[in-house]
């Protein structure tokens, strides 16, 4: 890590993938001077406790970024992040955006550190953070796709309430109690709801969409054959998701095994003698990426079957755009 020390502002401070990344930062000892945390005026003037200290929130205005910050994290919505990433860097500063604002553009580097950390080199004051079922799921896929090539992935994705906010977390939490949902179109307790983010003209929803795009992006794969569908499941915290891949080479379930757990930031947990499998709560407030169940899928040459699960606030938002930062700062970015 360099000697040098920067200063980190953090926007959207207050949410819930905001205050989560205060709590990765406090895990890691960056080389961090001044920390500085911003939100809407509505939060602004409360406190958030910091390493020890109390910190006081302040709105974000457009001359929030004057004072010179070397590295901002975006966790505030689409709308703000257009709004005032461009400010940011218009002062030399380099947002971490985990919205969805810039992820498909050509020019912004679209990162996950395990699988494509060459790509951060190429900012021009923006990275955009992807969406948080897509981070789970490119992670053991590149590791496979680097010595068998993918030919075609099929995505069933089991998403926790908390990737809706807090208000997900509500309906959840309400729902038990028969209160009416506030954030879903169908009460989430006791269903499963295959509807996650708006329809699209062709029958699948925004967050469909994104793993897609976002998953051929990141890969480098344009033409990939890739399908969706998420579904947002009656549990509090950590994704899981199906995954049907089919390679363009062959491969022994030991040597899948082996490349999976030789990979930086999985765990493979993969003994169905022991009902050993991935589960949310073995995920919950870990930054791994967690692999089970794998076995061969029958019915196709070269084909795969993958269980995986993740924090979806931790790896799948906040300590992936830490580690991004992380990165930034050991390049001396």
């Amino acid at each position: 890590m360099s000697e040098k020390k920067y200063k980190l502002a953090i926007v959207g401070a207050t949410g819930v993938v905001g205050r989560m990344a205060l709590q990765v930062l406090e895990d890691k000892n960056l080389p961090v001077s001044e920390y500085a945390f911003f939100a809407s005026s509505h939060s602004a003037g409360s406190e958030l406790l910091f390493q020890g200290k109390p910190h006081v929130v302040r709105e974000l205005t457009e001359d929030s970024f004057n004072e010179g910050f070397d590295f901002a994290i975006f966790s505030a919505g689409g709308d703000t992040a257009k709004k005032y990433t461009p400010i940011a860097s218009s002062h030399g500063c380099i947002v971490v955006d985990n919205s969805s604002a810039f992820r498909m553009e050509q020019d912004v580097p679209l990162v996950v550190p395990e699988v494509n950390p060459e790509e951060i080199a190429n900012n021009h004051g923006i990275i955009a953070n992807p969406n948080c079922s897509t981070i789970q799921a490119v992670v053991p896929l590149k590791a496979l796709d680097d010595k068998y090539g993918i030919r075609r992935i099929v995505y069933s994705t089991y998403q926790a309430v908390s990737g809706a906010g807090r208000l997900g977390l509500e309906d959840l939490e309400n729902g038990a109690k028969g209160e009416a949902p506030k954030k879903f179109a169908h009460p989430i307790y006791n269903n499963c709801l295959p509807h996650i983010d708006v329809f699209l003209e062709n029958g699948y929803t925004k967050e469909e969409e994104k793993m897609i795009n976002e998953t051929r992006k990141i890969l480098k794969k344009p033409d990939l054959r890739v399908t969706a569908t998420c579904v947002r499941v009656p549990v509090a915290n950590s994704h899981s998701e199906s995954i049907n891949v089919e390679f363009e080479k062959p491969f022994s379930l030991d040597e899948v095994r082996k490349t999976l757990q030789d990979y930086s930031g999985i765990v493979v947990l993969d003994d169905v003698s022991k009902n050993e499998y991935p589960l949310a709560t073995i995920a919950n407030g870990h930054d791994e990426v967690y692999v089970g169940r794998i076995r061969r899928d029958e019915s196709v040459e070269n084909g795969l079957n993958l269980w995986v699960v993740a924090d979806n606030i931790r790896k799948g938002a906040a300590s992936n755009a830490v580690q991004i930062v992380e990165k930034l700062m050991e390049n001396n970015f």
